[in-house]
């Protein structure tokens, strides 16, 4: 069987244990590719793994900002961030999905005062893989919620 080789990043960051199908998704909510970027965006999906299937994205010359890691988190609960630099792992954490989740996400209800009014969401965390949540509003209840998040 041949092995498929991708290229380390010298620098950057490696998001490991995407749940399977998922790396689209959260490439959408940390806006990549970036227009005008010349960094090197690598995706592998659907990859075999000792817990079952999963993608990996690596993404050169970034490291994500908390408010970045959070949005993962809602998406792919299980992943894990690997900051690299000079092709080295400097630091590596697991994604941590908060109680409650505040201005990450769009209510799905149009009726939800925080789509009329200039009010920061809030959502509680009901479960979590696949991570369901309520709005603190309207008490409406997202299951898909890589669709809504801001």
């Amino acid at each position: 069987m041949q092995e498929l080789k991708v290229q380390p990043i010298r620098n950057g960051t490696v998001i490991d244990h995407i749940t399977a199908g998922r790396a689209v998704a959260v490439m959408r909510i940390l806006g990549l590719p970036r227009p005008g970027s010349t960094s090197t965006i690598t995706a592998a999906m659907n990859v075999p793994s000792s817990r079952g299937r999963k993608d990996i994205l690596k993404i050169e010359d970034r490291e994500l900002d908390a408010n970045e890691v959070n949005k993962i988190a809602l998406i792919a609960p299980n992943a894990t961030i690997n900051i690299v630099r000079e092709y080295e792992v400097s630091r590596k954490e697991h994604v941590q999905l908060p109680e409650k989740v505040s201005g990450l996400v769009k209510c799905p209800n149009p009726n939800c005062v925080t789509n009329h009014e200039p009010v920061r969401t809030q959502f509680l965390v009901v479960a979590r893989d696949p991570v369901k949540l309520r709005c603190g509003y309207c008490d409406r209840e997202v299951a898909d919620v890589a669709d809504h998040v801001a």
